[in-house]
């Protein structure tokens, strides 16, 4: 798990005298989330790190390179138009992948976004989203990260030949299911250390 940054943060945060709630009620989570990143069990994102950083006084260099060490939590994304979809997708991801960092986007400019500031190891991308095309979307995708590996989620079998010209290693029929996911999960293109 992550340790190297759990015990940075945990040290950081008992030199400061605060506890996990002030901390928490700080940076806008719950003590909940504190708590997993002081045990752990995940990781704050870039953003969330850079916040982490303003609070306790510290350097943003030192927990950034207290994540690069605690690399065996995985960043994995889901994009999705639908917020059901998202909303019953993410358990299940979180459940297969339980040391895995889960966020969930509905439009695919944030989530390029995420992957330009984070580094995402998985995307479960929806094919259809409105006007834009997931097909497009994991083009630029990859053009970020090209190691990343991207399963399609779709509710039309049509789109799997389109799929497979984009670099994309999976696709997937909605609704998620976890013997679905570990499925994928066993046919990654790039390995992922901490998942499989």
């Amino acid at each position: 798990m992550s340790q190297f940054f759990s015990d940075t943060l945990k040290k950081l945060r008992t030199e400061k005298g605060i506890s996990q709630q002030e901390l928490a009620d700080k940076v806008y989570v719950t003590r909940a989330t504190v708590s997993r990143w002081e045990s752990g069990n995940r990781l704050p994102d870039a953003m969330m790190i850079s916040r982490l950083a303003k609070v306790l006084g510290v350097d943003g260099s030192i927990l950034f390179a207290a994540v690069e060490q605690s690399d065996d939590c995985p960043n994995v994304i889901m994009v999705d138009d639908n917020k059901i979809i998202l909303s019953g997708g993410l358990p299940i991801l979180q459940e297969v992948m339980p040391n895995a960092s889960v966020a969930a986007f509905t439009k695919p400019k944030d989530a390029i976004e995420y992957i330009k500031a984070n580094r995402v190891a998985l995307v479960f991308l929806d094919i259809e989203m409105g006007t834009i095309s997931g097909l497009e979307v994991c083009r630029e995708m990859l053009n970020v990260n090209p190691r990343l590996n991207v399963v399609y989620l779709t509710a039309y079998r049509d789109y799997s030949f389109d799929a497979w010209s984009t670099g994309a290693c999976g696709f997937m029929l909605k609704p998620l299911t976890v013997e679905g996911v570990r499925e994928q999960l066993s046919r990654l293109r790039y390995p992922i250390r901490g998942l499989n």
